[in-house]
């Protein structure tokens, strides 16, 4: 149940969340903020894949 919590909540962040990566941010220069969404989207992606 755990898993597929995180499989939904990963699809959820894809869909509301935007990608940094996309638009080539330089980690050295991101916010407070944009490094706490990315933080975000790491944790649930692990969770997901576990």
């Amino acid at each position: 149940m755990k898993k597929s919590f995180f499989k939904i909540l990963a699809k959820l962040n894809k869909i509301l969340l935007p990608s940094f990566s996309k638009k080539q941010l330089d980690l050295s220069k991101a916010s407070k903020f944009q490094l706490a969404i990315i933080g975000w989207r790491y944790y649930v992606t692990t969770k997901a894949l576990d």
